[in-house]
């Protein structure tokens, strides 16, 4: 007849696996929690969307501004259809009669002065940092509730005054775009 092996436990084992126990219960319990919360409304990470919200157009971001950057429009446009897709759980259409329809247009790109040295001999004042400030204008059409809800975001990015516009844009670009539209995004989901 074979014996089973007698186990030997120390006490030390068996408090550290008590002591375990209380934690992983708080786990538990606070995960089931969150996955138990937004009955009708889809959240994830701040992005609330309505369950009857199912599909989102987004137009091309016209640029409306007075200076005219040519890559900001194409590229903010591409960035917020990805961060879309990709971070909600709505399908992107072409058609006229998705539930959300986002459109907008870029309304401001200037530059300005934004700071001042001393440089020189004679303590001659000359520009050191130059301010580009983006606005867009974005408008959401929610065609399940027949409301529209327009926002408008702007953004500063500062540069060398040492760099040329054109210079600085490519420096910025991809700052630009990023920036931006996490700023759309979380305005439109997330309402702030």
């Amino acid at each position: 007849m074979n014996k089973l092996p007698h186990i030997k436990i120390s006490k030390r084992k068996v408090k550290a696996a008590f002591t375990f126990t209380p934690l992983l219960l708080f786990m538990l319990l606070a995960w089931g929690f969150l996955l138990g919360t937004g009955c009708g409304v889809y959240k994830f990470a701040d992005v609330s969307i309505p369950d009857s919200i199912k599909t989102v157009r987004i137009n091309f971001i016209d640029n409306k501004a007075q200076y005219v950057n040519p890559q900001l429009s194409p590229n903010l446009t591409d960035r917020l259809k990805q961060k879309i897709v990709n971070q909600t759980r709505l399908t992107q259409t072409n058609r006229d009669n998705a539930n959300y329809d986002i459109s907008g247009y870029i309304s401001n790109y200037s530059v300005s002065l934004s700071g001042i040295s001393n440089t020189g001999p004679n303590n001659q004042k000359q520009a050191s940092m130059n301010r580009l400030t983006v606005g867009v204008h974005i408008t959401v059409n929610n065609q399940l509730a027949n409301q529209v809800q327009e926002y408008d975001i702007s953004r500063s990015f500062e540069f060398s005054a040492s760099l040329s516009l054109q210079a600085a844009e490519a420096q910025l670009l991809d700052e630009m775009v990023r920036n931006l539209t996490d700023d759309i995004f979380n305005r439109i989901f997330s309402n702030w």
